[in-house]
């Protein structure tokens, strides 16, 4: 029988938390501890900190608390601010998977370790590839309506996940697209073609190859729905999956095979990656 981890009320295709992480636990206990110890021993009060690295008071007060979660810019600049010696840095990756979901933190985690991601995209752009543009336009479009700084917040993590394509060395990337995710003009004409510029963009690196699933294939390997398949750096292969408000993993051999010749398959049949980068470009030649 194939194992999969079924975890419920989360869309990673939004990549995002469902609701805010519990206050004062975990890591960001942690981090707001030391932030807290730093700031004293800088001799800084809290609105002067605050005014230093433009957050509020109350905003200051929650990051310590662990109440909220920090942005990777804010520990950037507070730790050269406090002198803390990349003690605050050293625990950016963690505080930034804290504002992701329990369902999606496992799967976050294996991306982050990845050396090789496959990805197939049925109904938008996949985070890794999006523009912060056409991010915050996704979450604006979420139902019920997000609070502004909720969004901000998500936008941030989802550009935080994006760090794992510049670091070296580079997981091995392939990205299949729909053609019709690719002609949706998600967040406007502007947004639309800062994204398309985006993905040609990203398309040049040499570790990273995109292909485009035309509408007018007959046959058609991927109708089941999008999903992602991961290699980690110990040989471990996992494909993930997600439907409306549900998400799996599979880590049983059998299953994650099925999904990887699905996946061959698909690749065979959508536009070649050169093929692919002139459809892109005759887009964004399109009136």
């Amino acid at each position: 029988m194939s194992e999969v981890v079924r975890q419920p009320d989360g869309a990673e295709g939004e990549g995002v938390p469902e609701a805010p992480p519990e206050p004062g636990t975990g890591i960001l206990r942690v981090f707001g501890r030391q932030l807290k110890r730093f700031r004293l021993r800088a001799g800084l009060e809290r609105a002067e900190f605050g005014a230093r690295t433009g957050y509020s008071v109350s905003t200051i007060a929650s990051y310590e608390q662990g109440r909220r979660v920090p942005p990777p810019r804010f520990i950037d600049v507070a730790d050269e601010l406090l002198n803390a010696g990349g003690v605050l840095l050293e625990m950016k990756e963690e505080v930034a998977r804290a504002q992701y979901p329990a369902f999606f933190r496992d799967a976050a985690r294996l991306e982050a370790e990845a050396v090789e991601l496959h990805v197939y995209d049925t109904h938008l752009i996949n985070g890794l590839l999006q523009t912060e543009e056409y991010a915050r336009a996704v979450f604006n479009m979420r139902r019920p309506l997000l609070s502004e700084e909720t969004i901000e917040q998500w936008v941030a993590a989802r550009m935080f996940r994006q760090e794992i394509l510049s670091r070296w060395p580079a997981p091995l990337m392939s990205s299949v697209i729909e053609e019709a995710v690719l002609r949706r003009p998600i967040g406007g004409a502007d947004v639309h073609r800062g994204q398309l510029e985006q993905i040609l963009l990203v398309g040049q690196n040499r570790n990273i190859e995109i292909q485009v699933m035309p509408l007018q294939r007959e046959e058609h390997a991927g109708l089941a729905g999008p999903f992602t398949l991961i290699e980690t750096t110990t040989g471990r292969r996992i494909a993930y999956a997600e439907v409306q408000k549900s998400s799996y993993l599979y880590t049983e051999r059998t299953s994650v095979r099925e999904l990887e010749a699905q996946y061959g398959t698909i690749r065979a049949q959508a536009l070649s990656p050169r093929e692919s980068t002139a459809f892109i470009e005759g887009l964004l030649g399109e009136p």
